[in-house]
């Protein structure tokens, strides 16, 4: 082994090699492994989409030309709107002057460009060459500037096609939302700015009323900002958002991926859940007409950008060009009916659904959006809405209402009935493998004239981007769902032949064997799965489902005699069909166990009893109930605090804070329900969610904001609870004056920023400006720094609220270090080392001097404050925990998030 060391990733370097090290490399330098060029060509993949599109021979060069070129960078900015603008304005001003600048080869290097169809020019593209991106001092700067503010949330590397569906969604505050397949977590994010649109706004207004100075002085970016938006756009509970962001994903690992990209938005109106999307449950909520009846959750939006093929991301997945195959699109059809499906079921009347891929096949664009719409009731209940006049400056072509499905073998078909008629001449009469009728257009029903061309198609060559589907769904009235294989019944019962009612079964409905095993479940069967969980929740599903007048057409129906509940074996062969399909978002990973299918999924219950399923169980003697490992580690429950817990009413003592702030939704994350290491702030929507549901089978793993994280004091007297930094933004209007510190020098931001632990003993306090006789006096422990800046400085506007510890020496900003230095990059453009002071003087000083000065310190401060000079590396770590098993893994998330990137570049 090399010198160095077996734990060391890399090693060391240095002019050793490291570990791993090449003697003909350079000295510190492992050699390059290069890797053959792909071959950015595939005969059957052309042939079908020029088959398919039919695009003129100009344009049609023109597509298969763009994509063959590498996808240019972009990136939106994030955050509230004022906040957002003020980023984008530095970008403006600051960089883009400098690589104007810039000529290579004899020519003007083009700069980053705004989207133009992009609202208030927050997304920006980038098409320059790596090598010159390499070669040039500005750009560099400029790299580090997205790095920067990527770290700390203020920018979303993002591709430009995957931001359109949540423009269309028509998401407003006060809303309910739900995205079905979120991760990576970039969409979502853009959800979750929605629904806190204007919130910063309106609480200003209802503070300064509270405090009664209307008069106060306001920035002119938060003048616009508070014009924008209204109060009235979310009036109830005093400004703050009431709306809701619920955001899941299948896969357990990618969902804490989720966890760490929205976290950084430090919103108390997200839940983060993981489940199946197919089979997504029903969430509870309270019934205030009647109690005693249980109430379910409808969502105003849902958005289902579903697994794909993914054959759209050529220009960035170039593998696809060898490995695209049919096989992908077929086998993922029918998952992605289930979805759109259970997504109309989910949603209110009125409200909107939008679908969307990273793919160009009609298999899973148009025809997922016809079968659902014909599954749902057709036109007169499910609406394709026309978005033709939404974001202009967007170039798309229309939905196709005419395509053709190519099959595993390369074979193009036109039609159903042109499959069947294949398999009756055929001497196997066997249909081609995973062809299905929902796969092609409808020919006979309601759904025959669908306004299919209202559906949206990006190509590659229309604006330098990705391939992308998206279609917007308005739900007109509730509806029973029909069940997802009656065709394949009547098609079976037609047929003469035992094997083309196999192969019908086989190719037409195997995927759907998970799926069917859940809606034939009958209610006494689903109990049975609940065995294991409280009393209550098995008399719960005994109740009918429905509450609501408007969807009591959805209700259980009185089941059968239950057969014995079906072998598991069917499920996990079609689960390992999906295995290996190259998708946009990764596999659907298979949910083990539900314990309460959703009132539409259940309505279906005695109508999918069908003999297909049902006859192999019964023929086969009765087995026990096979118990299914839940996936994914333990996750700690939500518990909920009183108002009159003695850790509330301490904090909420200490920091004066406003009794307009409410005091019932602190929640920890621990079996006993007691505070231990973290404190956590949720909205009342989702504490009311969080409360119905325990015990229930909804895997939730997170919500919530951190607000108070436990800290070692000085002394009894001092508040052992601080302020965390993502809840600073939330609390601080409502913090008494006593504990508030306002900052308006530009330079004094700039010294707390750089140095940790500046000394304020003895005439130290001076150094600090404006804040030094203020925090001289002010008593020991955590406070609110509000940032108010002075003068027309463009780089210091902003206002902000940052956490400050004072020790009997010393100060500290309770920030982690990369929001110091990205902080520092933006407002000061300055890259400079951060200075721990405190370590500084214990190493001027000997061995001795420094035992002798932690003596004294500890006498003079206290056993506990010779920990406070640690706080700073601990930062980081502090606000990553989760009280529960899952760190591991949410670190390695955030350490990889490429890992399982859906559609979005990851820096």
């Amino acid at each position: 082994m090399g010198r160095g060391g077996k734990f060391k990733k890399g090693g060391r370097g240095g002019n050793r090699g490291g570990r791993g090290g090449h003697r003909d490399a350079p000295a510190g330098h492992r050699p390059y492994t290069t890797y053959p060029e792909v071959k950015k060509e595939n005969e059957r993949f052309e042939r079908y989409y020029d088959g398919l599109l039919l695009l003129p021979e100009e344009e049609k060069a023109e597509f298969w030309a763009a994509l063959k070129k590498e996808l240019p960078n972009s990136f939106r900015f994030c955050g509230s709107k004022g906040h957002a603008l003020s980023v984008k304005r530095l970008l403006q001003n600051r960089y883009i002057p400098e690589i104007t600048r810039i000529t290579h080869e004899g020519t003007l290097v083009n700069p980053p460009q705004p989207v133009p169809w992009y609202p208030d020019s927050l997304a920006w593209s980038m098409s320059t060459p790596k090598n010159v991106i390499r070669k040039f001092p500005p750009f560099s700067a400029f790299q580090k500037f997205l790095v920067s503010e990527t770290s700390v949330g203020n920018i979303s590397r993002q591709e430009v096609v995957s931001m359109i569906p949540p423009l269309l969604m028509d998401l407003r505050p006060g809303m309910t939302a739900l995205d079905l397949c979120a991760a990576p977590g970039s969409k979502a994010a853009q959800l979750l700015e929605m629904i806190h649109r204007g919130e910063e706004a309106r609480i200003r207004q209802v503070v300064r009323k509270f405090l009664g100075a209307e008069n106060g002085e306001i920035k002119s970016e938060e003048t616009l900002e508070e014009e924008a938006a209204q109060l009235e756009a979310d009036p109830s509970d005093d400004g703050r958002a009431t709306g809701m962001l619920i955001a899941n994903d299948a896969d357990y690992k990618r969902s804490h991926m989720l966890i760490h990209q929205l976290k950084r938005l430090s919103s108390p109106n997200m839940v983060v859940t993981n489940h199946d999307a197919t089979m997504y449950p029903s969430i509870r909520i309270s019934n205030p007409t009647d109690p005693s009846k249980p109430n379910y959750l409808k969502f105003d939006r849902i958005l289902a950008d579903v697994p794909c093929s993914g054959d759209g991301t050529l220009r960035k997945n170039v593998n696809l060009w060898k490995d695209w195959a049919p096989a992908g699109a077929l086998g993922l059809h029918i998952t992605q009916v289930r979805i759109l499906v259970r997504a109309l079921q989910m949603l209110k009347p009125g409200g909107r659904v939008v679908y969307s891929t990273c793919s160009m096949n009609p298999v899973e664009n148009e025809s997922v959006v016809s079968a659902a719409i014909d599954r749902c009731g057709g036109p007169s209940k499910i609406e394709i809405v026309d978005c033709k006049n939404q974001l202009p400056g967007l170039k798309r072509k229309l939905g196709l209402k005419e395509w053709q499905i190519i099959d595993k073998s390369g074979r193009v078909w036109n039609s159903w009935k042109e499959v069947e008629e294949f398999a009756q001449s055929s001497e196997e009469g066997v249909i081609p493998s995973r062809l299905a009728d929902t796969m092609f257009p409808i020919t006979e029903g309601d759904c025959v004239d669908l306004p299919l061309d209202r559906c949206m198609r990006v190509y590659a060559h229309q604006q330098d981007t990705g391939g992308f589907f998206i279609t917007v769904l308005h739900k007109l009235a509730e509806f029973k769902a029909k069940p997802e294989d009656a065709k394949k019944q009547a098609t079976a019962a037609a047929a003469a032949a035992p094997t083309v009612e196999a192969a019908a079964t086989t190719n037409g409905s195997a995927n759907g064997v998970k799926r069917s095993l859940e809606e034939n479940e009958t209610e006494e069967t689903a109990l049975k799965k609940q065995k294991t969980a409280e009393e209550t929740n098995g008399q719960e599903a005994a109740i009918p489902l429905i509450a609501e007048p408007a969807v009591s057409e959805v209700a259980v129906e009185a089941a059968p005699e239950p057969a014995p509940e079906p072998a598991v074996e069917p499920a996990t062969e079609v689960a390992t069909s999906f295995e290996g399909v190259g998708t946009a978002d990764g596999p659907m990973t298979e949910v083990t166990e539900v314990t309460e299918v959703a009132p539409e999924v259940a309505s279906l219950d005695s109508t999918t009893a069908t003999p297909t399923v049902q006859t192999p169980s019964a023929a086969a003697p009765e087995q026990p109930e096979r118990k299914r490992k839940p996936q994914g580690p333990y996750e700690e429950p939500f518990k909920y605090l009183q108002p009159d817990n003695e850790v509330i009413k301490s904090v909420t003592e200490f920091y004066k804070i406003s009794p307009r702030f409410p005091s019932d939704r602190y929640m920890v994350r621990n079996a006993m329900g007691e505070p231990a290491k973290a404190i956590y702030y949720t909205s009342a929507l989702v504490r009311d969610i969080l409360v119905h549901n325990e015990g229930r089978g909804v895997k939730f793993i997170h919500g919530g904001v951190k607000m108070f994280v436990k800290q070692d004091a000085p002394s009894a007297d001092v508040c052992r609870w601080r302020i965390q930094s993502e809840g600073m933004p939330i609390l601080h209007g409502y913090v008494g004056e006593d504990r508030v510190v306002v900052l308006k020098n530009k330079e004094t931001l700039r010294r707390l920023l750089v140095e940790m632990f500046p000394k304020i003993s003895g005439d130290e306090y001076k150094k600090l400006n404006e804040i030094g006789e203020r925090v001289r006096d002010l008593g020991l422990g955590c406070c609110v720094l509000r940032v108010e800046p002075e003068g027309d400085d463009e780089e210091f506007c902003e206002t902000m609220a940052l956490p400050l510890w004072k020790s009997f020496q010393s100060l500290n900003l309770m920030l982690p270090k990369e929001d110091r230095s990205a902080m520092l990059l933006r407002i000061y453009n300055d890259t400079t080392p951060l200075v721990n002071l405190g370590s500084l003087v214990k190493e001027k000083k000997g061995e001795e001097g420094k035992a002798e000065a932690e003596a004294a310190e500890a006498k003079t401060e206290g056993e506990d404050d010779t920990k406070m000079e640690d706080i700073q590396d601990e930062e980081v770590k502090v606000e990553d925990v989760e009280m529960t098993d899952n760190v591991k893994v949410e670190e390695e998330a955030a350490i990889k998030p490429e890992a399982a990137v859906k559609d979005e570049p990851v820096v």
